[in-house]
């Protein structure tokens, strides 16, 4: 079984996926980055993450033969979903959560993290993507996927918003749980669910790589003009993820 974590940039992602991730282990899961290793997937499974890239027919292939051969791993992505993945879902061989986030705090913090690596001088992926018009049209992009994931009635898919897991921890823990069928009251299960806590995240804490993660920051930090112009551009979006605008 692969257990697909995909998340919209910027979203808690990487926490969402942490957290996926030491609760599979607990329960006798594998751990990717040894099946990266064993079944030679360096070039598929990229970053600390075991990111999976775009879904397409050759990149699950080539991850779906460790799973056939009897073994489960969690798995990261920020892609859209596709046909190919769709038919893994539906036959059992895959299962997916899907976290997000409204795309205005999202864009500010992509715009923040590329800020911050620049002045470091030490630019990485957001760098790129730090000034406002270059931002906007990085996260224009990632709303259509979204969509691909929302558009998904599936028991085998399950959606998490990043400002639930803030401020519903407990409850969205044990949404997860049972969605990767894990009992609750097993101690072990218990403490992972601790240590992904966000109030007791520390700016360190691998797993909890968030470094504001409030919600609807964008309105303190962006201008008028500019929450005018978001509002214009993902309006429609807005709406649908249930954002006020």
């Amino acid at each position: 079984m692969i257990i697909l974590s995909v998340g919209m940039p910027r979203a808690g992602s990487g926490w969402y996926y942490n957290l996926t991730n030491d609760l599979m282990l607990a329960n006798g899961a594998q751990d990717a980055r040894q099946i990266r290793q064993r079944y030679h997937l360096q070039r598929i499974l990229t970053e600390v993450n075991c990111n999976i890239g775009a879904l397409t027919l050759r990149r699950l292939a080539l991850v779906a033969a460790p799973s056939i051969m009897g073994n489960t791993f969690v798995i990261k992505a920020h892609s859209a979903l596709t046909p190919f993945a769709r038919g893994m879902i539906r036959i059992g061989l895959m299962r997916a959560s899907y976290i997000y986030r409204d795309p205005r705090d999202a864009m500010l913090s992509i715009m923040e993290n590329g800020q911050r690596a620049l002045q470091r001088q030490q630019p990485n992926a957001f760098s790129p993507f730090a000034e406002f018009e270059a931002a906007l049209h990085f996260m224009a992009a990632y709303l259509p996927i979204w969509e691909s994931w929302a558009k998904q009635v599936s028991p085998q898919v399950l959606f998490v918003r990043y400002e639930d897991l803030l401020l519903r921890y407990d409850a969205e823990a044990m949404n997860l749980l049972n969605f990767l069928r894990l009992d609750s009251d097993q101690p072990h299960n218990q403490r992972v669910v601790e240590k992904y806590r966000p109030e007791k995240a520390q700016p360190d804490q691998k797993g909890l790589h968030f470094s504001h993660g409030k919600i609807g920051r964008f309105r303190q930090k962006m201008s008028p003009e500019q929450q005018a112009t978001m509002a214009d551009q993902m309006g429609a979006y807005l709406a649908r993820m249930g954002y006020p605008i």
